[in-house]
């Protein structure tokens, strides 16, 4: 009986596929990463205005939010696309926005995000 000669690792183009893929994913969360960073700063933002106290007008809600993006470096999203609604006597603030990234190429990543919150003006 003959014994079977059994293949031991990987081949030199197995390793530069799981190099390439392992690059092209640390590529992608590289070019991710602050678009998600920024929208977490928006959240906090947001969060913050509903415990707020004082903002009985969608004008102070604006100012306000133009001050922490501000303070906060946020770019992605500006006061103005900030969406202001009545709801009640209170305003319900929405962030929907989209953020887009070049990866390489002519291949960009778009990434939407959306936030809503309660501010009570009482």
């Amino acid at each position: 009986m003959q014994s079977l000669k059994r293949q031991n690792g990987m081949t030199a183009i197995g390793w530069l596929i799981v190099l390439a893929l392992i690059g092209f994913f640390v590529l992608l969360t590289l070019r991710m990463l602050p678009s998600y960073l920024e929208y977490y700063k928006v959240v906090s933002t947001l969060d913050s205005l509903e415990h707020e106290t004082g903002l009985a007008t969608p004008a102070d809600i604006k100012r306000l939010l133009e001050r922490r993006f501000d303070i906060s470096y946020v770019e992605t999203i500006q006061p103005k696309d900030v969406g202001i609604k009545p709801v009640g006597p209170d305003f319900k603030v929405i962030a929907d926005y989209e953020s887009r990234k070049h990866l390489f190429a002519n291949v960009d990543v778009v990434m939407s995000f959306y936030k809503e919150v309660l501010v009570r003006t009482r």
